[in-house]
This record gives C-alpha cells, sequence and structure tokens, in this order.
C-alpha cells in the first residue's frame, strides 16, 4: 500500500499529527528532489549520459509517489467519501511508481556494472535511446500489478459501484482472494528480480575489482553505490510487508498498530525517497558543481 489506513481509534490531536509530519516530509523530499530536476534540465551535460537519465528518472517518480501517497493518506484521515473512480486512477498512479523505484535502481546497478566490467562496450550498449525505452519499459512493467488489480474488480464488481464513494484505500477496494493472489505473485517475482540483480551487479563489480590495477578509485566508488543500491532497495521492499504486518499486529496489539502502521509508512514509502539524492546526487562531484553554480549566492 502506499498510504495508511485509516484508524477508528486514533484521536483527533493523533492523526492530525500523523497528517502534518507526512505533509512536511513531503514537501522536504519534493522540495529537495526538485533541485536536482531543476539542476539536470539547466545542464546539458546530463542529457547525453544515461546514468544521470537514469537518475533523474528515480527522483521524479519519487516525487510523483510521494506526492500520491501524502495525497491518499490525507483523504484517508479527512475525507471518508471519496469517488472510487477518482481513487482509482491515484491508486494505480501510486502502485506504478512504487513498483518502478526498485526497478529504476536495478537499471542503475546494471549501468554501474557495464561501466566497470565491460567499460569498451558500455557507449554501444547504454546509449540514450536504449534508455529511454528502458524507461519506458519500467512504467509499463510498473503499471501492470495496478491495472490488473483495476480489471479484476471491472470483472467482479458491477460497474456502477465505480459510482460511488468510499474511503480511498487499497485494503477497501482490492480485497477479493483473487487481488491478494496478485499480490504475492507479484512481491515474490520483484522481490527475486530486483535482489538477484544486486547482488549478481555487486559481485561482478568486487570480482573486477581484485584484477583491475587502476583506476581503483572509480571501482571503489562503483562497488559502494552499487552497495547503497541495496540498501535503498531493502527499504523499498519492506513497502510490501506493511498489510500483512498490519493484519499481525492488529491482533497482537489492537491499542497500538495504527501507531506502527504509520511509522512503517514513514520508513517504507516516504525515507527512502530521501535517500536518493544523498546516494547519487550529493556523491557526485559533477551534480554538486551544478548545483553550486545554480544555487550559489554569489
Amino acid at each position: 500500500n502506499s498510504s495508511v489506513s485509516v484508524s477508528s481509534i486514533d484521536s483527533f490531536e493523533e492523526y492530525m499529527s500523523k497528517i502534518i509530519v507526512s505533509i512536511l516530509l513531503g514537501f522536504i523530499i519534493i522540495g529537495i528532489n526538485g533541485l536536482f530536476v531543476f539542476t539536470f534540465f539547466k545542464t546539458s551535460v546530463f542529457y547525453n549520459n544515461p546514468r544521470y537519465i537514469l537518475y533523474i528518472h528515480l527522483v521524479i517518480n519519487d516525487m510523483i509517489m510521494v506526492c500520491v501517497s501524502v495525497i491518499l493518506l490525507v483523504m484517508s484521515y479527512l475525507l471518508k467519501n471519496i469517488s472510487i473512480s477518482f481513487c482509482c486512477v491515484l491508486l494505480i498512479i501510486a502502485s506504478a511508481t512504487q513498483k518502478n523505484t526498485p526497478l529504476i535502481l536495478s537499471a542503475m546497478a546494471v549501468e554501474r556494472y557495464i561501466a566497470i566490467c565491460k567499460p569498451l562496450h558500455h557507449s554501444q550498449i547504454c546509449t540514450v535511446h536504449r534508455t529511454f525505452i528502458l524507461n519506458i519499459l519500467i512504467w509499463g512493467v510498473g503499471l501492470i500489478p495496478p491495472l490488473t488489480d483495476f480489471v479484476i474488480s471491472v470483472v467482479l464488481f458491477p460497474l456502477f459501484i465505480f459510482n460511488t464513494v468510499t474511503v480511498c484505500s487499497s485494503s477497501f477496494l482490492y480485497n477479493t482472494v483473487y487481488h491478494n493472489q496478485r499480490k504475492q505473485a507479484t512481491q515474490a517475482i520483484y522481490t527475486s528480480f530486483v535482489w538477484i540483480v544486486l547482488f549478481y551487479t555487486y559481485f561482478r563489480v568486487l570480482v573486477t575489482a581484485r584484477k583491475m590495477s587502476s583506476d581503483k578509485e572509480s571501482t571503489k566508488k562503483a562497488k559502494s553505490t552499487i552497495l547503497l543500491h541495496g540498501v535503498q532497495q531493502l527499504l523499498c521492499m519492506l513497502s510490501f510487508t506493511p498489510p500483512v504486518l498490519d493484519l499481525v499486529f492488529a491482533r497482537i496489539m489492537p491499542t497500538q498498530w495504527t501507531k506502527y502502521s504509520f511509522y512503517a509508512y514513514l520508513i517504507t514509502n516516504l525515507v527512502p525517497r530521501l535517500l536518493s539524492p544523498l546516494i547519487y546526487g550529493i556523491r557526485d562531484q559533477v551534480f554538486v558543481k551544478q548545483l553550486n553554480k545554480n544555487f550559489s549566492c554569489k
């Protein structure tokens, strides 16, 4: 899920504090990432580099995800009657952007692997044209799960239901056995794929680093970047677990599970989106140089 479920036991002060924290954190993430988006589009040197194209795709995707996610959270607390049709659109966008993040991170890890392990072929394999095609494919793959949920609902429920109102949450709209089976299959496929890619690329870079006598600094940086990919991937993949853990905590600690649910939402949906500029932008000297140039007070 990309939003926190409505809590019937939260006090007014509790859910207002959750809303305020989420909105503030959302503005911070979008603001910081917005600086990198502005820098990218203002600096022509980034246009022809697949690495930066993938990175800015990740940043824009995360900005969309955070924006829609916070909107869904606010709506779940303040608005009890939302058009199902409008809600489905928001859920499709939120789910697709959530699924896109680990796929983009995997693509970035592969790009670094090719740059280090196959440097002579990097310019032929990682072209700008292929990078844009890859970005389109990522969106296509990311849209499959939420569109599948929508199609299942269209098949199972009468069409007039989409003209009615409800609480906007995937747990309310997509709660059939078919939706649950789809979620389990998707989680298994996504988790297996992204971790296989990360482990393979990291260990290949590690092996190559031991063989190389020159450019050790570049290899060391690539190893660190892919390792940081793994940390961010771990946080992103944890976003698949809250629905299951919510059910467990609802039974174990029924008076506290909504607090856990909110913290899980922050850790798995918002915090990883703060890591992107730290892992890639600030560690990149070219990006930092352009940031200083664009936003320096001098």
